[in-house]
């Protein structure tokens, strides 16, 4: 059993990035990759927390980009160490463009009468390189501003809400050149975030297959059987390797648990030969 899809207190999870190593030996997991949003910043310490319980690690991160569809698309990057290469350019590049969205953020939020800051905001995650809209979130409730954090995304920071504002974005065509470019193989995180269901969703997998994706993920932690029977069908149908993960988040999202997601999550050891399979010059 392997989970290729974690978040430590790097991006926006709650756990330290050797805790997410720790958690895999705990469930049973033969192997860990960590994927932070936009950062390889965890990857050394979760590595040496790896090589020390002897579980293979595998290093990644989780890009957000352009949407698709009604939702916005995620790929996952695998096999990339360091940011020593294209795809660690750019991931800096967005970094600093997602800096500049949070402080504009934490400004409108001010202006909207709701009373936090951006030094509450980076003391929520920790440090600035982490920040992201789940700690504006859980600020928001601190403050009394909203009853939970998912009534601050609907009613403030999604799309189309008074408070959101837009951060720089890659199509899935530049995430799988930088990926190959770098030695990586990007997959496509959680498809049915997009809101696409039959022909709609086989095309929009089609066109991302087409443009040098690797995977997709199909066994997901909140996915329902017959969602990851989809997925596997047109994993087969675009000659891309099934996937899956748990995408473990702490207590920003309690219901996951690395290895075994909402309790049903099985992700085969054999499937990371298979992603291993399509790396550049493999």
């Amino acid at each position: 059993m392997i989970d290729l899809h974690t978040h430590s207190n790097v991006s926006d999870g709650t756990d330290p990035p050797a805790r997410i190593v720790e958690l895999a030996v705990e469930a049973g997991c033969s192997a860990i990759a960590l994927t932070d949003h936009d950062s390889l910043a965890g990857i050394p310490a979760a590595r040496r927390r790896a090589n020390g319980l002897g579980i293979t690690f595998v290093p990644g991160c989780e890009v957000s980009c352009e949407p698709v569809g009604r939702g916005g698309m995620h790929i996952l990057v695998y096999f990339v160490e360091d940011e020593d290469n294209p795809l660690g350019e750019e991931l800096a590049r967005l970094r600093d463009d997602r800096q500049r969205r949070n402080v504009a953020l934490a400004e409108r939020l001010a202006d909207l009468g709701i009373p936090i800051t951006y030094d509450m905001v980076v003391a929520e995650a920790g440090g600035e390189e982490g920040i992201g809209r789940p700690h504006f979130a859980s600020v928001m409730v601190e403050v009394g501003a909203v009853g939970s954090t998912d009534e601050a995304f609907e009613r403030y920071l999604v799309n189309g809400r008074p408070a959101f504002i837009p951060k720089a974005r890659l199509t899935g065509a530049d995430v799988a050149r930088l990926a190959r470019a770098s030695g990586g193989v990007a997959v496509l995180a959680h498809p049915f975030s997009w809101g696409l269901q039959g022909p709609d969703l086989a095309r929009a997998v089609g066109d991302q297959a087409a443009a040098g994706i690797g995977g997709i993920e199909c066994t997901y932690g909140r996915y329902s059987p017959r969602q990851r029977q989809q997925l596997g069908n047109l994993a087969r149908r675009f000659d891309l390797v099934a996937t899956g993960g748990s995408d473990y988040h702490g207590t920003n999202k309690p219901d996951l648990a690395v290895g075994t997601g909402t309790g049903d999550l099985k992700v085969l050891d054999r499937v990371l030969a298979h992603l291993e399979s399509r790396r550049p010059g493999a």
